[in-house]
């Protein structure tokens, strides 16, 4: 698919990004990688790949900062669709023939990862973000919380809602229900290479998502519920 990009974020993953960014080149997609502020050797691998489009960030403004970079320049340069997985290895690049297979106009393609892999923690935060997830949409998706994903670009909602933090891929999860994209989940896979380094902290981060869907519940019920119902009334 010439008209999509793969979007890489990292931030201080310079122990995996290499490996990341040649197996996704050979899935032969443009790659763009924003590099959110990193200080250890991503600047060195970078220019060691030509290939890869690059943006820097002088300095760390958070997950979802990059991918609201990364997808206005994916827009830019005139793509339809992008592709983002993480730069920490846990994603198979191999993966993504899989995704563009169930992509579509108004589609937003979810990487779906097998849970039994995941760790304790990161398990219990995406059951817990499920549950919320289908309460305000409606919708059941077996995992919210996984950044391997494929965006029809044209028809994502407003990037001004994105929040800086891991909570933004979240927030375009369900802004995109309420607007009516059909989310397809995908069966990928998963790994957790020992050099992986995650930024998620659990205290901070289950703080801020669970902060997140007290908002949300409630725009559900002025907002969210009344324009999902009138999509089914009026489809």
């Amino acid at each position: 698919m010439t008209d999509t990009l793969v979007l890489i974020p990292t931030y201080n993953n310079a122990g995996t990004l290499e490996n990341v960014l040649r197996r996704a080149l050979a899935q032969g997609l443009p790659v763009l990688v924003v590099d959110d502020g990193s200080t250890d050797a991503t600047a060195s691998i970078l220019s060691s790949i030509p290939e890869v489009i690059t943006i820097c960030h002088p300095e760390n403004r958070g997950k979802g900062r990059a991918l609201k970079t990364g997808f206005e320049e994916a827009g830019r340069l005139g793509y339809k669709y992008v592709v983002t997985l993480d730069s920490d290895g846990q994603h198979f690049p191999e993966d993504i023939p899989a995704l563009l297979a169930a992509a579509g106009e108004r589609t937003l393609v979810v990487g779906s990862r097998p849970q039994m892999g995941a760790d304790g923690g990161g398990s219990f935060a995406n059951r817990f973000s499920n549950f919320w997830f289908r309460l305000y949409t409606w919708i059941p998706l077996p995992d919210t919380q996984t950044g391997f994903r494929l965006y029809p670009l044209e028809h994502l909602p407003s990037l001004r809602l994105l929040s800086a933090r891991y909570e933004a891929e979240l927030t375009l999860l369900v802004f995109s229900a309420w607007k009516g994209l059909r989310l397809q989940p995908v069966p990928v896979q998963v790994a957790y290479p020992e050099d992986r380094v995650s930024h998620f902290r659990p205290f901070a981060d289950f703080a801020r998502i669970s902060l997140l869907n007290t908002v949300l519940l409630g725009l559900a019920i002025i907002y969210g519920y009344p324009r999902m119902l009138l999509k089914k009334i009026f489809p």
